[in-house]
């Protein structure tokens, strides 16, 4: 199962904005991909509510991981990405 890891972009962090884009982006696209910080568990990247549970501030790295390749770009870059610019 491909997966990256990247750090957050988002000046605030994955709070409500940016974790309701990547979500829609994993809902819309059909995608399958789960994020996750280090130690803790992955949740399902489709829920902007579950990707807010992780508490990733800018810089954190999150691993992203997927069914394939693609998907874990997508969302890879989505995470790296300022969303709230």
């Amino acid at each position: 199962m491909p997966s990256t890891t990247v750090a957050v972009g988002s000046s605030i962090g994955l709070h409500a904005r940016p974790a309701a884009l990547i979500a829609e982006a994993v809902t819309t696209g059909n995608l399958s991909v789960t994020l996750a910080v280090a130690g803790g568990d992955p949740v399902d990247a489709g829920s902007a509510l579950m990707i807010m549970t992780l508490g990733a501030t800018q810089g954190v790295e999150v691993t992203v991981t997927g069914d394939d390749q693609a998907a874990v770009d997508t969302v890879a870059q989505l995470v790296a990405t300022d969303l709230d610019a």
